[in-house]
């Protein structure tokens, strides 16, 4: 069995903003990566059970790049979602309504290649920038 990992953050946005930021394609692409040199140049959202996501993730200097890709197994609008990575990884995120704001946690199934701490950080900076994103807009 997979270690799980979570991360979290409080947005400073009602929920309805919050999920909208999140899952909609042109929010995604301006939130989607773990570091500056790094970016996403296109994704697609068909947010129902069984519908596919795809975000592209890129280093800005062309170097490497990849597609991160996962299949819905539940969807909760507002409220959170369920997805499956073709290697049978689980993603669970939630939104929360807290004081005014939203806290979207994410759990996830570590893979074995790279470190939980490193995975945690490159998550947890995403969802930072996500974050950062979601306040802005």
């Amino acid at each position: 069995m997979a270690e799980k990992i979570t991360v979290d953050a409080l947005i400073d946005a009602p929920p309805a903003r919050a999920w909208a930021a999140y899952v909609e394609p042109e929010h995604i692409t301006e939130w989607n990566f773990a570091s500056d040199d790094w970016c996403c140049p296109s994704a697609s959202n068909d947010l129902r059970p069984g519908g596919r996501y795809v975000a592209r993730m890129e280093a800005k200097d062309g170097s490497m790049g990849f597609d991160f890709e996962a299949v819905y197994d539940a969807v909760s609008p507002g409220e959170g979602f369920t997805m499956t990575m073709p290697d049978g990884r689980v993603v669970e995120t939630r939104f929360t309504p807290e004081g005014e704001g939203t806290r979207v946690t994410t759990t996830f199934d570590a893979e074995g290649a790279h470190s939980a701490e490193m995975q945690r950080e490159g998550w947890q900076a995403i969802l930072d920038n996500y974050k950062a994103h979601a306040e802005a807009v």
